[in-house]
């Protein structure tokens, strides 16, 4: 028989008290794709950060192509045929892709050598497993799915055989994502055995060979793809049944609540970011912004939160807002109706080292109902977090507890209780389910969609194309500062929202 590609046997490992990885056992059989999912923090990265030398393991061992194998440092995996693309790239941006790839590999003392051998090989290379891409051209020139191919045509000019992929479509348009699919799968028949860390079920169906499940540490499933469901992976993560569609019924559009008007944004390059922008969200109805990151949606919420000044006109229940003077800040915008959760959680909505129950009241803090004569009512407070952690599920329900012991979803419901519970008008929310455990993404959803049949308003900005796509009742599509075009869910498909995302229009196309 074909000895596996790789087999982890036993492997553990302990940071303190938290077991990350508890006796785990896996074997990826080559020319195959091998996808791993799991809760956040269900030990997947580390387990990969194991393969790939950045830990060193407490108990088990490493077989590579059947043989035992010791990877003390990535240096070490390198020379086992192992590449890693993170989810993050590791590029420098103002070098080009023939200098990023060469990077670290380099022959002798004379660079030149290696860049004419680097470049050679680059161009078979992209040939080979259909990577076009110009090798002088600079990263902070290229697109993000071109930006991956670079950290793909690395690992392979490093003689890589087997490739972990982490998140690898998190930035990518679905054009793009469906380009890396094909090159994944030129990859599979050339030989190659392929890692696929994700946590989008319908990639793992639409890619992989087979699947594993981690859910606390421990391994609790491996299947074949061919034999399983999106419905029964989710299962498996979690450890009970999850509704993996949002369930709501037809939204019931009232008055206008939000209206923006030609609102422009330069930031302090020069650089325009929101190039006239002019959208509407109605009482009782979801917005759904979508686009690729760095489109200008940061800045749109960024100015509807009142953390960054503007020219243009925007309009709260027929009332215009300040947007360059004192009354443009975030306390007079939640004195509006205006409720923020913004896109990340620990820089921008908790104070990770201050305690639940302080981050609870954060902008809110004024509450007549929060004061105790000059002084903050700290028992109220406390009490009334207590009640906002039981609603919303938030585990530990400690109002002690600091910020940064919970987990990312748990930190995600700390701050959707403190901007849903003032029962704003408008609701800004940014990435909501970013870094969330799949169960607690269905919590969110549900969440949400309780403050639309309230008769809210809702803005809602995702990279994720299926979070927009099931939960918003109007989606428009951002690209380059403007906004390409509106859609009905039902009325649209992935396809031409990819297309919008990508700034092609159908006069363009």
């Amino acid at each position: 028989m074909t000895a596996p590609a790789i087999e982890l046997k036993g492997i553990s490992k302990a940071f303190g008290p938290v077991q990350a990885n508890k006796d785990i056992s896996i074997r990826v059989m080559p020319g195959t794709i091998h996808g791993i999912i799991g809760e956040n923090g269900a030990g997947k990265s580390t387990l990969m950060s194991i393969l790939y030398g950045f830990y060193k393991a407490d108990a088990g061992e490493i077989f590579i192509n059947g043989k035992k194998t010791v990877i003390p440092d990535s240096q070490a995996a390198i020379a086992a045929g192992i590449g890693m693309v993170f989810q993050h790239f590791k590029l420098v941006e103002n070098f080009t892709v023939l200098e990023n790839v060469v990077l670290g590999a380099e022959e002798g003392a004379m660079l030149m050598p290696s860049l004419r051998k680097a470049r050679k090989e680059l161009t078979e290379l992209a040939k080979e497993y259909g990577l076009k891409i110009d090798p002088d051209a600079r990263i902070d020139e290229i697109g993000v799915g071109m930006q991956q191919r670079v950290e793909i045509l690395k690992a392979l000019y490093r003689q890589a055989d087997i490739l972990i992929l982490d998140e690898p479509t998190g930035v990518l348009t679905p054009a793009e994502a469906d380009q890396l699919f094909r090159i994944l799968d030129r990859l599979r028949e050339e030989g190659k055995t392929i890692i696929l860390i994700t946590h989008k079920l319908r990639e793992i169906m639409d890619i992989t060979d087979t699947v594993s499940v981690m859910r606390r540490g421990e391994m609790t499933a491996t299947v074949k793809t061919s034999e399983t469901s999106p419905a029964e992976l989710a299962e498996l993560m979690v450890g009970r049944k999850v509704l993996l569609r949002v369930d709501k019924t037809a939204a019931n559009p009232g008055k206008p609540v939000l209206e923006v008007e030609g609102l422009r944004v330069v930031d302090s390059q020069g650089v325009e970011r929101l190039r006239g922008i002019d959208l509407t969200v109605r009482a009782g109805e979801i917005l759904g912004i979508a686009g690729v990151a760095g489109n200008g949606q940061s800045e749109l919420l960024e100015v509807l939160g009142g953390y960054r000044t503007a020219t243009g006109t925007v309009r709260v229940n027929g009332e215009e807002i300040d947007l360059t003077g004192k009354h443009s800040d975030g306390r007079s915008r939640r004195a509006r109706g205006i409720a923020h959760v913004p896109e990340d959680r620990q820089s921008e909505g908790l104070i990770m080292d201050f305690m639940a129950w302080e981050n609870a009241v954060f902008g809110y803090h004024h509450d007549p109902a929060m004061q105790s004569g000059l002084l903050m009512n700290n028992a109220a407070i406390k009490a009334d977090t207590a009640g906002k952690m039981e609603r919303f599920d938030v585990r530990p329900p400690n109002p002690r507890l600091q910020a940064k012991s919970f987990s990312g979803g748990n930190q995600q419901k700390i701050v959707l209780a403190r901007e849903i519970e003032r029962n704003p008008d408008l609701l800004l929310v940014g990435q909501p389910t970013r870094g969330v455990d799949i169960g607690a993404i269905e919590f969110i959803h549900q969440q949400i969609v309780r403050l639309r049949d309230a008769g809210k308003a809702i803005l809602l900005v995702s990279v994720e194309l299926d979070e927009i796509m099931s939960l918003s009742d109007r989606i428009a599509v951002m690209f380059d500062g403007r906004v390409m075009g509106e859609r009905l869910p039902g009325e649209t498909d992935e396809k031409e929202l990819g297309l919008l995302m990508a700034g092609v229009t159908e006069t363009a196309a």
